[in-house]
C-alpha cells in the first residue's frame, strides 16, 4: 500500500539485514529492497532506502569469521538506484532514476565507484523540456526531530510570484518516499502544471533509522499527522506560497491521510484528493484481504479492547471526524481493489455529498489498488488536474 516506484502503492516484500556496522550510517534501518550475490560468493550487493533516496550497498560475507560484517554504501546522490540487473566481475549493471528522469540503465564500476549511463533513451526528450527543480528541505517536527522533505518547484520558478501548493501524502505506510519516478503520482507533471509539491518523509518511512520507521504502527493519526502539518506549515511560511490555495493529495494510506486531515486540518487545505483511501477502519478490517497488515498496524481487531485498538478505531478513524469536513473532496477508487475495498471510497464520497460539499467520485471498474492500464492512467491524470483547476 505504497505510493512509490513506477506503479504506486507497491507493498514490497523486504529482507531485513542486521546492521552491525555502527559507522555505516545511523539512518539506514536494515531495510533491503532486493539483492544479488557476487560471482565469488564473498559479497552481497543490495539496494536500500536511505535519507530520501534508494542507494546501492555491499556487505562482505565470511562464514568462517567471527568479526562483524562490513557494510559499505557504494552510491550516493539525489537519485534512486532501483534495481540490480546483472553482476559482473568488477562491475554491476543497475537501473537508476530521479524525480526528473525516468529509469535508465547504468554501469557501476566497483573500483572507481562511478556510475556511467549505458542508455540515454529520454535525454533528447528531456532536453526540450523546462524541468522542475527538486530541493531537499529539512523541517523541524513538533517533537523536535529533523524531517527530510522534498520540495518540487514549477519550471522557471519565480520567488516573486505566488503558487498554489500540494501536500503529497505518501502511501504504505512503511514505504520510502525517495527519488521515485511514477507514471501516475509524478511530481514533474504536477510541478509543470504550476504547483509547488511538498513531499515529507514523515514518520513510518524507511531510510531514516529503525525507530522512525516503527513509529507509525498503532499511531496512524498521531505524530505522523503532525509531521504532515509541520511540513506544509514550514513551506507555507515562504512568500511564494499562496496560503489560500493549498491542497492535500494521496493514495492508499495517503488516501486515509486525506480523509483524516479533512476533519483535522484547521482550515489549512482548500481541497483534497483521495485515491483508494481508507475511510472507516472498522469496515476496512472486515473486508480487506490483508488481515496481517491491519492486525499489526491497528493493534488487532476492532472488538479487542486495548489501548491501540481503542485509539485506532476511535480517535484515528476518519469516519469519526466527518462532522468537521469542510472542503471539496475528490474520491478515486478501483472496483477490483481487495486491499482497500471499493466500499471505502463509496462511503467517503457519499458522506461528502450528503454534507453538501463539492465532491466527485471516479470509478475504474477494471482496476485494483493501482491504475495499471495506460488509457486509465491518462484518464486519471486528466481528472486529477481538472479537479485541482476547479477547486484550487
Amino acid at each position: 500500500m505504497d505510493e512509490a516506484g513506477n506503479e504506486a502503492d507497491k507493498n514490497d516484500i523486504v529482507v531485513k539485514v542486521k546492521n552491525r556496522e555502527l559507522n555505516l550510517t545511523e539512518h539506514w534501518d536494515g531495510t533491503v529492497n532486493s539483492f544479488k550475490w557476487s560471482h565469488d560468493g564473498k559479497s552481497i550487493y543490495f539496494i536500500a532506502p536511505i535519507d530520501g533516496t534508494v542507494q546501492l550497498f555491499q556487505v562482505a560475507v565470511n562464514t568462517k569469521s567471527k568479526s562483524k560484517p562490513k557494510i559499505k554504501q557504494l552510491t550516493k546522490g539525489q537519485f534512486d538506484v532501483n534495481g540490480i540487473v546483472a553482476v559482473l566481475k568488477d562491475k554491476l549493471v543497475v537501473t537508476r532514476n530521479s524525480m526528473n528522469a525516468a529509469r535508465e540503465i547504468y554501469r557501476f564500476d566497483l573500483r572507481s565507484k562511478k556510475l556511467t549511463a549505458l542508455t540515454k533513451e529520454n535525454d533528447a526528450f528531456y532536453a526540450g523540456l523546462d524541468l522542475p527543480n527538486v530541493e531537499k528541505r529539512m523541517v523541524k517536527t513538533t517533537d523536535g526531530q529533523d524531517m527530510l522533505t522534498w520540495v518540487i518547484y514549477p519550471p522557471n520558478f519565480d520567488k516573486k510570484k505566488k503558487y498554489p501548493t500540494l501536500l503529497y501524502l505518501q502511501g504504505g505506510p512503511q514505504s520510502a518516499l525517495s527519488q521515485f519516478y511514477s507514471f501516475r503520482w509524478n511530481f514533474q507533471v504536477m510541478a509543470s502544471q504550476g504547483y509547488i509539491v511538498v513531499a515529507p518523509n514523515r514518520r513510518g518511512m524507511p531510510g531514516h533509522g529503525e525507530q522512525w520507521n516503527k513509529d507509525i504502527s498503532n499511531d496512524w493519526g498521531g505524530q505522523v499527522m503532525e509531521d504532515y502539518l509541520a511540513a506544509i506549515d514550514d513551506v507555507a511560511k515562504e512568500s511564494y506560497v499562496d496560503k489560500s490555495r493549498i491542497g492535500a493529495v494521496g493514495a492508499s494510506y495517503g488516501g486515509y491521510s486525506a480523509f483524516y486531515l479533512a476533519g483535522n486540518h484547521e482550515g489549512r487545505f482548500k481541497t483534497f484528493i483521495a485515491h483508494c483511501g481508507i475511510f472507516d477502519l472498522r469496515s476496512m478490517y472486515g473486508t480487506t484481504e490483508e488481515l496481517f497488515f491491519v492486525n499489526n498496524e491497528l493493534g488487532g481487531a476492532y472488538w479487542e479492547n486495548n489501548a491501540s485498538t481503542n485509539k485506532s478505531y476511535g480517535q484515528f478513524n476518519p469516519i469519526n471526524h466527518i462532522d468537521k469536513w469542510d472542503a471539496p473532496m475528490f474520491v478515486i477508487h478501483g472496483a477490483k481493489d481487495y486491499r482497500v475495498p471499493l466500499e471505502q471510497g463509496i462511503a467517503a464520497f457519499q458522506a461528502a455529498k450528503l454534507r453538501g460539499l463539492k465532491s466527485r467520485f471516479l470509478l475504474f471498474p477494471e482496476e485494483n489498488h493501482w491504475v495499471l492500464t495506460p488509457q486509465n492512467g491518462i484518464v486519471w491524470q486528466r481528472e486529477f488536474f481538472k479537479w485541482l483547476e476547479e477547486t484550487l
